[in-house]
């Protein structure tokens, strides 16, 4: 356990970080991304999306946020978990893997979007159904359910920075009020030089898409071999993303009016080639000895 215990930096709640001042953010900026712009076109945002999906799963990306997640599911309870904005479920399939690689026993994970994709979730359950269910029905992930929510924990990876400030504070107080915690990642901090450690695997993965995506092969052969298209639209997400990211401050700004039936906790975890990403949750505070 103490290897785990330093496999990731815990940040306390003063600003403090082993003994140092946490570093200052730039300020954030509220800019578009081909993946989530709807007058951009679907094969495009299809091809973004996938190609992260699998430079997360070939270049070991997450390998170093199990450690704090297993921390979070064993201070939830949770033994279900619902993927918020799961999209192609890349983050999901990829923590199963991570997880059972560590010797660890995944939750199962309940796939959940706004636009929900089950003719592709369908295909991850029939992989691994100990571990994976689906919510056909569109799911807000501001206002989940009851009955979905009751006994879950919720998680979302790589994702939390699309929200716009006002959805991202109800996407915390939704999960405040009806949950069992909630888990959010990103695959770094907001600083531009962080997209750089996933370039070398993340071209690699662009460029193998046509070969393995699942439909619009044409399209998005035309789009990554045919144009410069998809890896200028590509960079450009990669780039944005880490300056719409969330930084701690900010977290803990969007939590400090919801009182104090949660815990929170940020810290960071170790990503191949220099990477670091961040994790931000909160479990109910329970009674000592509970």
């Amino acid at each position: 356990m103490k290897q785990e215990v330093h496999a990731f930096r815990m940040a306390s709640p003063d600003g403090w970080v082993d003994g140092k001042p946490m570093r200052r953010a730039l300020p954030r900026m509220e800019l578009f991304e081909w993946n989530d712009s709807p007058w951009s076109p679907g094969p495009l945002r299809e091809l973004i999306i996938e190609s992260l999906s699998r430079t997360l799963r070939w270049g070991g990306m997450l390998r170093g946020l199990i450690a704090p997640f297993r921390a979070f599911l064993g201070a939830s309870g949770a033994q279900e978990v619902l993927e918020l904005g799961a999209g192609a479920a890349g983050p999901s399939e990829v923590l199963i893997d991570e997880l059972l690689r560590a010797g660890a026993t995944p939750p199962r994970f309940v796939l959940t979007d706004l636009m929900p994709q089950p003719e592709v979730w369908e295909e991850i359950a029939a992989r691994s159904p100990s571990f994976v269910a689906f919510e056909r029905s569109p799911v807000d992930a501001t206002r989940i359910p009851p009955a979905l929510a009751e006994g879950r924990a919720r998680v979302m990876i790589n994702a939390f920075h699309h929200f716009p400030p006002a959805l991202a504070r109800a996407i915390l107080a939704d999960a405040a009020r009806g949950s069992e915690g909630i888990f959010v990642s990103e695959g770094f901090e907001r600083n531009p030089m962080g997209f750089l450690p996933m370039v070398p695997v993340g071209v690699a993965a662009l460029l193998a898409n046509p070969l393995l995506t699942r439909r619009s092969r044409l399209a998005k052969a035309w789009l990554t071999w045919g144009t410069p298209l998809a890896i200028a639209a590509s960079a450009w997400d990669g780039v944005v993303s880490t300056l719409r990211v969330y930084s701690e401050e900010e977290l803990r700004e969007m939590v400090s009016p919801l009182g104090g039936r949660f815990r929170w906790e940020y810290g960071t975890y170790p990503a191949p080639l220099g990477g670091e990403g961040y994790y931000f949750y909160g479990v109910p505070a329970r009674p000592a000895g509970e």
